[in-house]
C-alpha cells in the first residue's frame, strides 16, 4: 500500500520570506530523492488562479471581510481537490505557500470575523484536512512592509494596501494560532540571514519527515 505523502505548508506576515524559504524546502527534499509539488493559496489550479485575481485585486478595496473569507476557503476547496489530494495519495509531499492558517489569521483575527467562526468555514472548505507540517516565518512587520517596498518584481496586491496596524493584528494572529497548534507549527525567526533559516528548516525536516521516510 502506498504511503501518503506529506503535506507541508509555509506561513507568515507579507514580507515573510516564504517564496525563498519555499525553495530551500523543496531543494532539500530533491537532494534527498523525495517526490515534492509546490504551490499556493490562493490558486495552484485554474479555477482558483482565476478566484485569487478578485480576491487580490487592488481595485476591489470595497470587498467585505465575510466575501473575502468565503471567496478563500472556495478556492482552497478546489484546490484540495484538484491538487493536494490526489498529490498526496500518490505520495506526493506537497509544499504548499498558505493554507488555512492565513485565513485564520487575516479573516478572522485581523478582520475581527473571529478565527473559530472562520474555521467554521474551512472546516467544511477542507474536509478538515491540515498539514502534517507547518513553517511559520515570523518578522516584525515593519521589516517585511520595508522588503515588500524593495522588492520591485513582487506582484502588487490589495493587502498590499493594508496600513502597519493592520499587519501588526496578523502577527498577533499568528501568535495565538501558533499557541493552539504549537506540535504542527515551527516558529522560525525570519528576521535572519536565510541561511540561518535554512539551518533550522533542515534540522526539522531530518526530525519529522527525512525518519519516516
Amino acid at each position: 500500500m502506498k504511503r501518503e505523502g506529506f503535506f507541508i505548508t509555509l506561513e507568515g506576515g507579507d514580507g515573510s520570506g516564504k517564496t525563498t524559504v519555499l525553495g530551500r524546502v523543496a531543494a532539500y527534499l530533491q537532494n534527498h530523492s523525495m517526490p515534492y509539488l509546490i504551490t499556493r493559496e490562493p490558486g495552484g489550479v485554474d479555477i482558483a488562479e482565476k478566484i485569487r485575481s478578485i480576491i487580490l485585486d487592488p481595485a476591489h478595496t470595497a470587498m467585505d471581510a465575510r466575501t473575502e473569507a468565503l471567496l478563500y476557503a472556495a478556492a482552497r476547496s478546489q484546490h484540495l481537490a484538484e491538487v493536494v489530494e490526489p498529490a498526496l495519495q500518490e505520495g506526493i509531499t506537497v509544499l504548499c505557500d498558505r493554507f488555512v492558517d492565513s485565513s485564520l489569521v487575516y479573516q478572522g483575527y485581523a478582520r475581527g470575523l473571529g478565527i473559530e467562526e472562520v474555521w467554521g468555514i474551512n472546516r467544511f472548505a477542507t474536509g478538515g484536512r491540515m498539514p502534517d507540517l507547518t513553517f511559520y516565518l515570523d518578522v516584525d512587520p515593519e521589516v517585511g512592509l520595508s522588503r515588500i517596498a524593495a522588492n520591485q518584481g513582487r506582484e502588487v496586491n490589495r493587502l498590499d494596501l493594508e496600513n502597519l496596524e493592520f499587519h501588526q493584528k496578523v502577527q498577533a494572529g499568528y501568535k495565538l494560532v501558533v499557541d493552539s497548534d504549537p506540535q504542527r507549527i515551527v516558529v522560525l525567526d525570519a528576521g535572519r540571514p536565510i541561511h540561518m533559516v535554512e539551518q533550522d528548516i533542515v534540522s526539522v525536516l531530518k526530525d519529522r519527515i527525512l525518519k519516516d521516510f
